[in-house]
C-alpha cells in the first residue's frame, strides 16, 4: 500500500466509528463498539481481524505471553478501541508497540466515551509508514 492508500482507509475507519457512535452513543462496553464497528467495517467490504494474538519473540524466542489487538483492517491498520473517560499515555504506548510487533504502517486509537469521536480520536503512524510509498 502507498502512504496515501493507509491514509484514506484510515479515514474511511474514522467514518465507521462515526456511524457506530451516533447510533448507539457514548456510554456502553469497549466491546460493544468492537463488534460494532467490525461488522460496519466488513459491511464497507473490508477485512478485518478480531481479538488478534499476536506472539512476542524476544532474543529470537517466542514467549508464552501474547499480545491481543483489538482490530487489524487490511492488515494494515491496527484499531485500538477504548470506552473510557480519559485516554492516557499508556494506551497510545499501548497501540504504537502493537504497530511496531506487527510491523504496521498506521494505528488508530479510538474512544466512544466521547460526544465527537473525530476530536477525541488519535491516529499514529510509524517508521513502517513513513518507508511507504507517496
Amino acid at each position: 500500500m502507498t502512504r496515501r492508500e493507509v491514509t484514506q482507509l484510515s479515514y474511511e475507519i474514522t467514518g465507521c466509528a462515526i456511524k457506530v457512535h451516533k447510533i448507539l452513543g457514548p456510554g456502553l462496553l469497549e466491546k460493544v463498539y468492537e463488534d460494532c464497528l467490525k461488522i460496519e467495517l466488513e459491511k464497507s467490504g473490508y477485512n478485518v481481524k478480531q481479538q488478534l494474538y499476536t506472539p512476542i519473540i524476544y532474543d529470537g524466542v517466542e514467549i508464552e505471553t501474547k499480545i491481543i489487538v483489538d482490530l487489524l483492517v487490511n492488515d494494515c491498520v491496527v484499531v485500538e478501541l477504548k470506552s473510557i473517560e480519559t485516554l492516557l499515555p499508556i494506551h497510545e504506548a499501548q497501540l504504537l508497540t502493537y504497530m511496531k510487533v506487527l510491523k504496521k504502517p498506521q494505528g488508530l486509537l479510538i474512544n466512544f466515551f466521547t460526544n465527537n469521536i473525530t476530536k477525541s480520536m488519535k491516529p499514529f503512524i510509524n517508521e513502517y509508514f513513513n518507508c511507504l510509498d507517496d
